[in-house]
């Protein structure tokens, strides 16, 4: 179930950004969440039932949110601004610092509840508050840093892949040009 939301988070994401890359930065945030969750999740003694992998699932796009929020703003200041990937990280980084932790924080803190709660119920909703907190508590504490590496890691690496295609074109140009003044 997790790896098919994965698949079509990707491919939703690729048609968006028209590119492969930028879904991979943005679905880099994910394992930390999934590993504090885990985390979380022994530490106090609960099982990996149903209701922590709905946890994880609800991690999947409160935690990929903070990607999009960050990515999608640089992609449109290198566009729009013709800022450097560093530049426009840097900006994003900045100016979506704020919203990214509002939006965070208002999910974590409506996840304490669930995980503190007691009375009738409370041990079924209880994974689901732990696997919430605990993914977002990790989660943010390393993607706000972690994203604009992989963000220009990957730029990077998409640039030298396109950049080997053209050469690659290109001399696949120069062969039939050479091809065809010998046939003539």
């Amino acid at each position: 179930l997790i790896l098919a939301a994965l698949v079509v988070v990707y491919l939703i994401l690729g048609v968006l950004y028209e590119s492969y890359i930028h879904p991979l930065t943005i679905l880099s945030t994910l394992p930390s969440a999934g590993v504090g969750a885990i985390a979380i999740l022994m530490v106090s003694g609960f099982d990996f039932s149903l209701i922590a992998l709905i946890g994880i699932i609800l991690l999947i796009g409160i935690v990929k949110k903070n990607g999009i929020m960050m990515v999608d703003f640089a992609i449109a200041a290198e566009r729009e601004q013709h800022l450097t990937p560093e530049q426009s990280i840097r900006q994003a980084a900045l100016l979506r610092f704020r919203p990214i932790m509002m939006t965070t924080m208002a999910a974590l803190l409506g996840g304490v509840p669930l995980m503190l709660g007691t009375g009738t119920g409370a041990e079924i909703r209880q994974p689901l508050g732990y696997a919430m907190v605990g993914g977002l508590l990790v989660s943010q504490a390393l993607t706000l840093f972690t994203t604009p590496v992989v963000y220009l890691y990957l730029d990077r690496l998409s640039n030298w892949l396109s950049g080997r295609l053209q050469k690659r074109q290109h001399e696949r140009d120069v062969e039939a040009e050479r091809l065809k003044d010998a046939a003539e």
